[in-house]
């Protein structure tokens, strides 16, 4: 019998092929759709670590308009538009609209500087979405107070890079707004709504519909920052009357022009119902399924 040809050693080199990947470190798989259970995981557990190491149990969020400017740059906006005779109107509203950043700024520097006071300085963190507008000056406000203070910015195509103003142990750059949204919930001791845009209705009304169903578990005072914004924007009245919502259900918020009586609510409130309990406010889930579901039957269904 004939003898086979052997290979060529440059040959059998040759048909070496290289080194994969691991897989958690293999750029094209994880921006896949594949992976996106990975991702999402991510989310939760790089920020749960972050928290964990800073020692973050409480926080007071922060919501409202990328788009209001501190009061100085709104001036020398109207300033510029005065000089080009074009934009006029718009830097007055700009200007008008200021006073909500000047004003979350010294909310957040005097609820951190309460949250410094008390027996654990960790407690009631400022937290804000971390990007412009009334999350900078939110930011700004606990920096100017020297406290720890959060930034839950997300990759945007526009509006949204970070303000500077965050711890930048606790900035962070989120993907998915859902989970974003949940480490804004779980944290949150207190919350509030600075004038803003579909964002700002967007975060509300889900946190205002985790308050009305229990899924928080602890009060949550909610401040509605700005009457006359807000009556324009917001008839919660027309819905009580309507019947698709209870009458208590308008005791979810309260409404404030004043940082003063803003920062005595918020504080009154958290020594109150807060204080005694840290840590996340979210219902467990095994809470959930410990009691029957009754059938509600054909009709219901």
């Amino acid at each position: 019998m004939a003898k086979r040809p052997r290979k060529k050693k440059s040959q059998e080199r040759n048909r070496t092929q290289p080194t994969p990947p691991l897989p958690f470190l293999d750029e094209e798989f994880l921006t896949s759709t594949d992976a996106r259970p990975l991702r999402i995981l991510a989310e939760y557990l790089e920020p749960a670590a972050r928290f964990k190491a800073e020692g973050v149990q409480d926080t007071i969020v922060f919501f409202g308009s990328a788009r209001i400017k501190p009061r100085d740059e709104a001036e020398r906006d109207l300033v510029a538009a005065q000089a080009a005779r074009h934009g006029i109107a718009s830097a007055r509203q700009r200007l008008r609209m200021s006073r909500y950043y000047d004003d979350a700024r010294e909310l957040a520097r005097r609820l951190t500087e309460w949250s410094k006071g008390l027996s654990d300085d960790k407690r009631f963190i400022i937290c804000t979405g971390g990007g412009p507008g009334i999350m900078e000056a939110a930011n700004r406000g606990a920096a100017d107070a020297k406290g720890l203070n959060i930034g839950l910015n997300i990759a945007l195509p526009f509006e949204q890079s970070c303000n500077g103003y965050s711890t930048r142990s606790l900035t962070f750059q989120f993907h998915y707004f859902f989970m974003r949204k949940f480490w804004f919930a779980y944290f949150a001791k207190a919350m509030v709504f600075m004038p803003g845009g579909l964002g700002t209705m967007d975060e509300m009304m889900e946190v205002l519909t985790l308050c009305q169903t229990l899924k928080l578990k602890q009060r949550m005072p909610m401040v509605l920052y700005g009457t006359d914004f807000w009556r324009g924007v917001l008839d919660f009245n027309a819905l009580v009357k309507a019947g698709t919502i209870s009458r208590e259900d308008l005791d979810l918020v309260h409404r404030t022009d004043n940082v003063d009586e803003a920062f005595d609510f918020i504080t009154s409130e958290l020594k109150a119902h807060a204080l005694a309990r840290p840590g996340g406010t979210l219902e467990h889930w095994h809470n959930l399924v410990d009691e029957p579901v009754s059938d509600p039957g054909p009709t219901q269904r």
